[in-house]
């Protein structure tokens, strides 16, 4: 398959720092080789630094998305299938841009489903579904070539273990749909049934459980091992039509024995063979 790797090492408007370092790991790690060797013909894109030079959050995290939807809409145009690593969950909302996908699969311990009015910390990233949903933030949502939001209907959330008590009460008053990472791809023929036609495939890298990998600090106890989370992601693209993938919020300091990038390259090249199969 001939793809694109579209780099976009931010953390909280923060370039190359924290899980901003995480893109250039999984690079350093052997990604591209891995996926050399299975016969994939690998382009890398990195958006190179965007925002503001004080690191703002969120005028910078905004600025990654709108790179991002440039990034991914001139490899689908080159027909090449787009993989952005990212730093933030955010960032997620400039690939659904680029792709035009009308559905989401996202996998992650956390819900990213607050908002402003919700959000105890004020953390952009919590927010970073609930801005694909059309939640919030959808002033600068609009400033993103191409974004539309994505009916709360065609959201599969998946694992999603630990959740602030507003974000539960918000879960209740939505139709996304919940499952955890062994029963993810039962639920898919509900989003078509909502009108799904392409999803895109979100993988926050800490939805492991730590116990087995742990990529970044915010890791808590549960959720799937690797080998769970490739059979979800290969599930979901053989269920339906998959535009785009991203992976996000490795942080190479919580991996001393550098064990997640070798398994990114696993990950993909397992869901790239589901997705040639189809």
């Amino acid at each position: 398959m001939r793809l694109t790797l579209v780099l976009a090492p931010y953390d909280s408007g923060h370039h190359h720092a924290g899980m901003g370092l995480g893109p250039e790991a999984i690079l350093a790690g052997g990604l591209v080789e891995a996926l050399t060797l299975n016969g994939h013909d690998v382009a890398v894109e990195d958006i190179g630094e965007v925002g503001d030079a004080q690191g703002r959050e969120i005028t910078t995290g905004f600025a990654v998305c709108r790179a991002v939807a440039e990034k991914v809409r001139e490899s689908i145009a080159a027909g090449r299938f787009p993989v952005v690593l990212a730093g933030n969950c955010l960032t997620a909302a400039g690939a659904v841009a680029g792709e035009g996908a009308d559905a989401i699969v996202w996998a992650d311990q956390h819900g990213d489903i607050n908002t402003p009015e919700t959000s105890t910390w004020g953390y952009l990233d919590g927010m970073a579904l609930a801005t694909v949903l059309g939640l919030c933030w959808r002033p600068l949502t609009a400033s993103i070539p191409g974004f539309h939001t994505i009916d709360p209907a065609r959201c599969l959330l998946v694992d999603a273990r630990d959740l602030d008590p507003d974000e539960k009460r918000l879960l209740e008053s939505l139709p996304i749909l919940r499952a955890p990472c062994g029963d993810a791809v039962a639920q898919v023929e509900k989003l078509k049934a909502a009108g799904a036609t392409k999803a895109h495939l979100h993988l926050d890298l800490d939805v492991h459980d730590p116990a087995l990998l742990q990529a970044n600090r915010y890791a808590t106890p549960g959720g799937p091992s690797p080998e769970e989370l490739r059979r979800m992601a290969c599930g979901v693209a053989r269920s339906i039509p998959v535009a785009g993938v991203t992976i996000s919020a490795y942080d190479p300091a919580y991996d001393p024995k550098a064990e997640v990038p070798p398994l990114v390259g696993e990950l993909l090249n397992e869901l790239l063979a589901a997705l040639e199969r189809i």
